[in-house]
């Protein structure tokens, strides 16, 4: 057989994706914190970008020695898009997205962020790539970490005057308790694997049992118990005397807990003989104590919030601007920027070209991922208005294709502008993606939304009777009275969503 080479033409088209349009959309995506960070990195790394409010401080320092100066002519990223409110209400043609900062003509205008290229940048946020020990500036998550609950009882522990011995019994329960504050373990096992451990003298069930009864008088209240019904008990016990209800209380969790968990309370009348306004007050005793006491200690790192778009009444118009305060004012270092020389091909000198093209291109796309945030936001509050002047029941339906229809672009592209970007309203700060939602379709022949149908149902919930709770039935029904067909199962499932019981665990003694 005998090989022979030949030439082929072949056709085809591929997309590639440049550098600054991968940089621009990573910029669009990342939450306001991981912009922050990545505008840190940048100016660290990239000797040609400066933060304009240096140059501001230097300037108002300046014009006490001086009634005039020249304003040095650099670039601005963010002040456009600061400054820039648009109000939709006064114009038919929409908002003005021109900018007063002019980019040079070396970076084109019209930057191209909208992509549908899902399998190369999910919605996913990026992180930047950091060295920890020397540009680590979290310093709250450092140097304030939470108590967790163990850490609660090893210092109770540290103060309670025990033998070795029962220290080391003390340690082997608290290494059995959960973060509710319940013990995994029975005494019996603990006790197993103690005896295991003895070399000479074994450790005795009692002591077990001693140790445990003592632990069990530990902050928070409860902690330590095996079961539901022993953690509440614990807890009568520990308060005084003379609270009122408190004997009758305790007969209820002792005897009856299976009854109260059902909400039987026909039963529960008749087997403690107790009236029903005396079974009220050992009630509202009882469900005064807390059934997961190791939720009191707070484990959880502090979890905050900062608005990316801030939305304000203003002359009865509802006006959208950027968050001023969201990332620092950048421009391009005009000093450095004056070193560079044309005809100059030497290594320095590229490196500072090379340097002020990625300067250029970072301010470019900070600039484009301010003026998509504000498109979106702004068709967002226009679509919504109902929600912020009359609450949740007003909210209408909406969806991606709505928003990417209205400002022209791609679908991708507006999920990753609302993706973990916040606004600020009157009546809150909302994730952009809570004001999206499917619609159920009503009598009339119009529309209305998940978020309004919830909203609805949480409604009829806090108006219904304690002692006969709507049924999700009920609330099917009663929303078929109001023209908005929703099946049973789909109550059941907003209801669900909502974290609202079903009726039988809503029912209540009133």
């Amino acid at each position: 057989m005998v090989m022979k080479a030949s030439l082929q033409l072949k056709l085809g088209q591929s997309l590639t994706m440049t550098p600054q349009l991968q940089q621009a959309i990573r910029l669009l995506q990342l939450s306001t914190l991981d912009l922050q960070q990545e505008i840190q990195q940048a100016l660290e790394s990239n000797p040609m970008l400066e933060t304009s409010e240096d140059d501001e401080q230097a300037e108002s320092q300046s014009t006490d020695d001086s009634n005039s100066h020249d304003e040095p002519a650099s670039e601005t990223a963010s002040e456009s898009a600061a400054e820039t409110t648009p109000d939709w209400d006064e114009s038919e043609n929409g908002p003005d997205w021109s900018s007063e900062n002019e980019i040079p003509d070396t970076i084109p205008d019209d930057l191209p962020v909208d992509t549908a290229w899902d399998d190369i940048y999910q919605s996913a946020p990026a992180t930047s790539a950091r060295n920890d020990d020397e540009n680590d500036h979290d310093f709250e998550t450092r140097n304030s970490p939470t108590e967790t609950l163990q850490d609660h009882l090893e210092w109770q522990l540290n103060l309670t005057p025990l033998s070795e011995r029962d220290q080391a019994i003390a340690h082997a329960l608290m290494d059995a308790v959960d973060e509710r504050g319940y013990l995994t373990s029975t005494p019996e096992d603990i006790h197993a694997g103690l005896q295991e451990d003895a070399d000479e003298d074994p450790v005795e069930l009692d002591e077990v049992e001693a140790v445990l009864h003592r632990l069990q008088h530990f902050d928070p209240p409860g902690v330590f118990a095996r079961d539901l019904q022993e953690c509440l008990l614990i807890q009568l016990n520990q308060l005084p005397p003379e609270t009122p209800w408190l004997s009758q209380a305790r007969l209820v969790i002792t005897h009856y807990i299976n009854l109260l968990g059902n909400r039987d309370y026909a039963q529960l009348l008749r087997r403690s003989r107790l009236k029903e306004d005396q079974l009220r007050e050992v009630l509202a005793l009882i469900t005064g104590l807390n059934p997961r006491p190791g939720d009191v200690i707070d484990r959880a790192e502090p979890d905050y919030v900062i608005p990316d778009v801030i939305v304000r009444k203003h002359n009865g118009r509802w006006r959208v601007e950027l968050n001023p305060e969201i990332a620092p004012r950048i421009r391009v270092n005009a000093g450095y920027a004056s070193l560079i020389r044309r005809a100059d091909s030497s290594a320095d000198n590229t490196y500072l070209r090379d340097q002020l093209q990625e300067a250029k291109w970072f301010i470019k796309s900070l600039q484009s991922r301010n003026e998509t945030l504000l498109k979106v936001a702004t068709r967002i509050v226009e679509h919504q208005q109902g929600f912020l002047d009359h609450g949740e029941e007003a909210m209408k339906p909406l969806i991606l294709s709505d928003i990417a229809q209205a400002v022209e672009m791609h679908e991708s592209t507006i999920s990753r502008v609302t993706t973990q970007k916040y606004m600020h309203t009157p009546r809150g700060i909302f994730e952009l993606k809570y004001f999206f939602s499917s619609h159920v379709s009503t009598d009339e022949g119009g529309e209305c939304s998940s978020t309004a149908i919830r909203a609805m149902i949480k409604k009829l919930i806090a108006a219904e009777t304690p002692k006969k709770p709507l049924s999700d039935s009920k609330i099917a029904a009663m929303l078929g009275d109001q023209g908005i067909k929703v099946a049973r199962r789909t109550v059941a499932k907003y209801r669900e969503a909502m974290h609202i019981p079903p009726s039988n665990e809503r029912k209540r003694l009133v």
